[in-house]
């Protein structure tokens, strides 16, 4: 993981009840590959993982916010790391964390970005899509945005929070009540 769950909990315990970090009953974690296809394959190591702690009463919820947060890292985070997304081989740069803590579900992917995430707007647009300029920019920002607002939809919470070592980046977090 690069870092320990405790040290990755730590700000999803801000404004929760006291709960002892070491109370998370079961963890998995997958790399994933930096290309779309790891969209699927995060999914399905969901789907798995879910089923095999019996934790899947909320699954369409959280392989919606899993497919989002997989998403913005290959879409947004990885260009920002210098990170060709079509690039195949050993780079594993982003990373599926899957936490079972009591009643609660953290998922977080991690990615090597240290830019924060950005959400959009939700604005009338008109034709931005087909003009250019300023406009353009703007309807970029609106449908780039819609993951988080999806991801802050379905969830308990969300949130983010640099990390702080080598190989750095980010962690970016969904929070669901079981």
């Amino acid at each position: 993981m690069g870092m320990n769950g405790s040290t990755m909990l730590e700000p999803l315990r801000q404004g929760l009840p006291p709960i002892d970090p070491t109370a998370v009953s079961s963890s998995a974690s997958c790399a994933l590959p930096p290309h779309y296809e790891a969209v699927r394959e995060a999914r399905r190591f969901t789907r798995d993982t879910l089923a095999e702690w019996t934790a899947d009463e909320r699954s369409e919820d959280v392989h919606l916010v899993v497919s989002e947060l997989v998403t913005n890292a290959l879409r947004h985070a990885l260009p920002q790391a210098g990170i060709d997304v079509d690039a195949s081989g050993d780079l594993l740069p982003v990373r599926l964390h899957l936490m079972l803590w009591g009643h609660r579900l953290v998922c977080a992917v991690r990615d090597p970005s240290t830019g924060s995430p950005v959400t959009g707007y939700c604005g009338t647009l008109g034709s931005a899509g087909a003009a250019g300029g300023a406009e353009a920019d703007a309807f970029t920002a609106a449908e780039s945005g819609r993951g988080l607002f999806l991801v802050e939809s379905f969830s308990d919470g969300w949130g983010w929070h640099p990390l702080a070592g080598a190989p750095g980046g980010k962690v970016v977090w969904a929070l669901f009540r079981l």
